[in-house]
């Protein structure tokens, strides 16, 4: 308990029901990031510490899908249900959504990319992220480089990421990359200490 300081937050990264089994674009174990995410989520709660989730919001003509010429199928369009976070990841109330990729002509894997996020972490006085979520080679990757540059001290949650795996060796390029950024890996065990 003794590891979190004020200055702390908690950014859930695009924990969607598209990602999730049975969305249009379902990321190999995605669901196995709830619990642990859940578990997370307590703690900071209990800290009274803030909490942060992206959400990719895209218009139905977004460059990223097939229709258009993008690698992705169709998914998290706004206000449709692929789109909503799980009801079993339990969000509270009070987390801060950031939604990403509503520009149709913008790709958007980056939380801070075309989003107010950067903006809201300032204004809640926000130094340091413990960063977990959807998919740890794309979302996650671009939200944690970017989170290093902009000059956050970053811990990356490796027991509350999965990746999509394109290449089986994806998700660990990713998290050795992240780690070459400046994140931090970190397991629960070494968080709840």
């Amino acid at each position: 308990m003794n590891y979190l300081r004020p200055g702390d937050a908690l950014l859930i990264v695009d924990v969607q029901n598209d990602f999730l089994p049975g969305g249009t674009l379902a990321i190999p174990r995605g669901q196995e990031v709830i619990p642990a995410l859940r578990r997370y989520l307590a703690l900071f709660l209990d800290a009274n510490f803030p909490i942060f989730a992206t959400r990719d919001w895209h218009p139905p003509a977004h460059c990223s899908f097939h229709a258009q010429g993008g690698p992705w199928p169709t998914h998290c369009l706004a206000q449709t249900h692929g789109a909503q976070f799980p009801s079993e990841l339990q969000l509270p109330p009070s987390t801060i959504v950031i939604s990403k990729g509503a520009d149709p002509a913008q790709e958007a894997y980056s939380g801070f990319q075309g989003s107010s996020l950067h903006e809201r972490l300032l204004a809640s006085g926000v130094t340091r992220l413990f960063v977990g979520g959807l998919a740890t080679d794309y979302c996650v990757l671009e939200t944690v480089k970017e989170a290093r540059l902009l000059g956050y001290e970053v811990y990356l949650l490796v027991d509350a990421i999965q990746a999509v795996n394109i290449l089986p060796e994806d998700g660990p390029h990713a998290e050795e990359a992240m780690v070459s950024a400046g994140a931090v890996p970190l397991r629960w065990e070494q968080l709840a200490a």
